[in-house]
């Protein structure tokens, strides 16, 4: 072994996973030397997760980045030489209905991601696992994609790290945990171990269940907990004796038992001669915190197992044997079966990128065994070019605010999510238990009296509609259709529509305390927004104006988008709660990178913001100022600022519409959020909820939402939102922006679609949510752009105003005509949709007004 080193470019600590056998990988692949890889225990690790993994991958999930990162392993795995692709079932038990439209809906992201999942009948299901009763089942999802990594991934860790020594790149010390970071002025420095320090460029956590005690080092946490995870075995099981198979039937998922089970091949392989059930506690989940997980002498499997009585699963192991006899025909292996540890994460997404406190330490923490080559990829490539090809917006470890790095908070979400690993289904709109109330707008407990309907963003309690408001459903009864589909009205409230046709007509209030705000000052606040803006900041004539704006990325990709209201001596930039704290981030980096001298404060709780919009608004909001006349279209210009005094409060004005009527956002300091609310409901303005503003409406206005319809993906021009011209002043992404400005056409633009029949095939109106794929009507495959971008549907709400489904989708050029008619599907059949506009088209605006520019 060589001596243990003074200096590296790059430490990784946690090497012998698969998580961290991977970033080194694809650190060298990208070109990178000089790396070191320690482990507290062996390498290959012979107490980490990796190490009693079931090591299967399904590519089934409903999103982009996951699905991506999935295939991107099975594919490394297969060119390895270590994969079995012999395909996995899930099945939908007879009077499962939900979990058979889950199923249902998993196609439907298969389509859109390019998956090959697609459903089977139970007979089919019975002919590709024989093990199974087919009177349990009324049907299943195949995966042809899915299987086994072979003949472990411990196996796979262990090869790429002595492929990564050969290269004379990486140097691997087992057997040295990491017990200090070293950081000066904000970035680390070093890692200290019993064998000396060792000083770096860079340090990346893999270290898994270990993961947020080295985060500790830096200050911070993760939010992520280890959780039990039973795993029995059963046999023996011969019937691929001899055959030197690792696995010789496909994979069985029953989720709606919250169980999966496997053969293990020949008896004389790795984990040979036997069927292997996996289980997910559904109740009394078993988490621990890394600090009470045992050292590998003192336990007696390893740190990553604890024992497993079969008295905890008998009653799920039970309902396996009903649907898979052979279980109760084999006997349980009690020495062979465990608890083991893996890891759940407060919101089902791993914590991936730089950390939040020191600079050059990076984290890739909470990554599946599916996914670890992949996010493996993820991390090399955005520590070489500071960007991924799939935006990883999911996965930023920046994507917190502070309230949800808490200890307990940590806990109750993990809790939840750990609970959900299989089953239920998780709804699209699904609102966490756990965590609630942590931010309320001053006006929450008026909220509350007139009954509303409430939902969590950024921890803000927010209603999206109001049970008061109810009287307008028969008002509006002809326009705001019944959902007679319970997944369609789940976590929707119908009045919200009746309270946006209200707006319309009359006026209306909106409760926008979700927004993300962050002040930034100083002499440099200007030119920092202007390097980062695609619009024009600077200038006298932008003071005391809203300009809207994106943050592009290096490829002049749309990586954020702001409002920005500009004040003499400051800039307040207007973010989406999901986005904001991960922009902030961003926002800090760049300033101390390029040395900006600024101060960047996040002042989200310090104000507060309400909407007033409709033909009335002028009217309404001119009864509680003292110069009516102020507010006059001539005197108050779009997308002005205006200081008012209501209620003897101080509010800065913003005339802007986010929902297509005209009217004001209404800026004041939290602790006057109150009487001004309740100045507004004194002259009987209808509250509405945030429904309208952040989904129903604003697809009707064709405006495009971050993280959904704004991604790295993509460019400023296919989303058309950039400006007939290019600023002169230089920005993040110019040389390539002014590329794509010079191209007569783009590869692909956002289109507003509509769904002009709804009606399924039992005669149900359908009101799509979540993901849907986009389809060619005569060939039925997936539009690809010419940079390889599938088609899919990156946000759909039913508009009561023009009383439709409305989507936004990304289409290749050669389907960008209005009228030209697509498919796709929702619960796996088949609807119409037809292109309504090209690029920015709402189907409603009635004053003809821009969106926030």
């Amino acid at each position: 072994m060589s001596s243990f080193p003074e200096r590296a470019n790059v430490v990784i600590v946690g090497l012998g996973g698969i998580v961290g056998a991977s970033v080194a990988h694809h650190l060298i692949e990208r070109g990178w030397d000089d790396i070191v890889g320690i482990d507290k225990s062996g390498i290959p690790t012979d107490i980490g997760s990796t190490a009693h993994a079931s090591d299967f991958c399904y590519c089934t999930s409903h999103d982009l980045l996951t699905t991506w990162t999935t295939m991107y392993s099975v594919d490394f795995y297969e060119k390895m030489g270590h994969y079995s692709r012999i395909g996995g079932l899930e099945v939908a038990r007879v009077g499962d209905d939900e979990r058979m439209q889950e199923l249902k809906r998993k196609c439907d992201s298969a389509r859109a991601f390019g998956t090959r999942a697609h459903m089977i009948s139970a007979s089919e299901a019975k002919e590709k696992f024989p093990l199974l009763e087919e009177d349990q089942i009324q049907g299943a999802l195949w995966d042809p994609d899915a299987g086994l990594v072979v003949p472990r991934s411990q196996t796979v860790a262990g090869k790429l790290v002595d492929q990564a020594e050969k290269t004379g790149r990486l140097r691997a010390f087992a057997n040295t945990p990491a017990l200090e970071l070293i950081h000066e002025n904000g970035r680390v420095v070093g890692v200290k171990t019993h064998r000396g320090t060792i000083y770096a460029n860079h340090v990346v956590v893999c270290a898994g269940l270990w993961g947020r005690l080295i985060a500790e080092m830096a200050g911070e946490d993760l939010p992520v907990m280890p959780v039990d995870h039973p795993l029995t075995f059963f046999g023996p099981y011969n019937e691929y004796e001899g055959t030197g198979l690792e696995i010789g039937r496909p994979l069985l998922r029953d989720q709606g038992n919250s169980a999966y089970l496997r053969d293990t091949g020949d008896p004389n392989t790795t984990e040979g001669g036997q069927i292997e059930w996996g289980y997910y506690y559904e109740k009394d989940v078993r988490m621990v915190h890394p600090s009470e997980l045992l050292e590998k002498d003192q336990a007696r499997l390893s740190p990553s197992q604890r024992d497993l009585e079969l008295e905890d699963v008998i009653e799920p192991l039970e309902r396996a044997m009903e649907l898979t006899p052979i279980l109760a025909e084999l006997g349980f292996n009690e020495s062979h079966s465990f608890n083991g540890l893996l890891q759940t994460t407060t919101d089902g997404g791993p914590s991936m990128g730089e950390s939040r406190k020191l600079r050059g330490l990076w984290y890739a923490v909470a990554v599946w065994v599916k996914d670890g080559p992949g996010m493996g990829k993820l991390i090399a490539d955005w520590m070489t070019d500071g960007r991924t090809e799939i935006d990883h917006n999911s996965v930023d470890y920046s994507r917190f605010n502070d309230y949800q790095l808490e200890k307990d908070f940590i806990a109750g979400r993990c809790e939840e999510t750990a609970a959900k690993i299989y089953n239920p289904p998780v709804h699209p709109r699904e609102p966490f238990a756990n965590g609630r109330n942590i931010r309320r707008s001053p006006f929450y407990e008026r909220e509350v009296e007139l009954g509303g309907h409430f939902m969590e963003l950024g921890g803000w309690e927010r209603a999206h509609g109001y049970a008061s408001n109810a009287h307008l459903l028969e008002k509006y009864a002809d326009q705001v259709p019944v959902r007679e589909a319970e997944w369609d009205n789940r976590h929707f409230w119908r009045v919200s529509n009746a309270e946006q046709l209200e707006m319309s007509s009359d006026c209306g209030i909106i409760n926008l305390s979700h927004f993300h705000l962050t002040d930034i000052t100083g002499p440099d606040h200007v030119a920092l927004l202007e390097w980062l803006s695609a619009a024009k900041i600077g200038g006298d004539r932008n003071i005391n104006r809203g300009i809207y704006t994106h943050f592009l990325d290096e490829e002049g990709m749309v990586r954020a988008d702001f409002t920005i209201l500009r004040f003499e001596d400051r800039c307040r930039l207007i973010n989406g709660a999901d986005a904001g704290p991960r922009d902030f981030q961003y926002m800090k980096r760049v300033a101390q990178d390029k040395g900006f001298d600024v101060e960047i404060k996040d002042v989200t709780t310090d104000f507060i913001t309400i909407g007033i919009w409709g033909p009335n608004a002028r009217e309404n909001l001119s009864k509680l100022v003292e110069n009516p006349e102020d507010l006059s279209v001539d005197a108050f210009p779009f997308a002005t600022l205006k200081p008012l005094k209501i209620a003897g409060k101080d509010v800065t004005a913003f005339r802007i519409s986010y929902v297509g009527e005209q009217g004001w956002e209404l800026h004041m300091d939290y602790e006057d959020g109150l009487a001004v609310w309740d100045e507004l409901r004194s002259l009987g303005i209808t509250p509405v909820g945030v429904e309208t503003y952040a989904n129903t409406r604003r697809m009707e206005k064709s405006l495009r939402l971050q993280n959904a319809d704004l991604l790295t993906q993509y460019n400023l021009f296919e989303a058309d939102l950039a400006r007939p011209k290019v600023k002169e002043a230089d920005f993040v992404g110019k040389a390539k922006h002014l590329e794509y400005h010079a191209r007569d056409k783009q590869p692909a633009m956002l289109c507003t679609l509509v769904m002009n029949d709804n009606t399924d095939s039992n005669g149900v109106a359908r009101y799509p949510v979540g993901t849907l794929p986009i389809m060619d009507k005569d060939t039925g495959e997936v539009p690809v752009d010419e940079l390889g971008r599938r088609s899919y549907v990156t946000s759909m709400a039913f508009g009561p105003t023009v009383g439709k489904n409305i989507g936004l989708a990304y289409l290749p050029q050669s389907y960008c005509e209005v009228g030209k008619v697509v498919h796709t599907t929702y619960m796996d059949e088949v609807y119409e949709l037809e292109v309504a506009g090209v690029g920015y088209a709402p189907l409603y605006d009635p004053e003809n007004l821009k969106p926030r520019s």
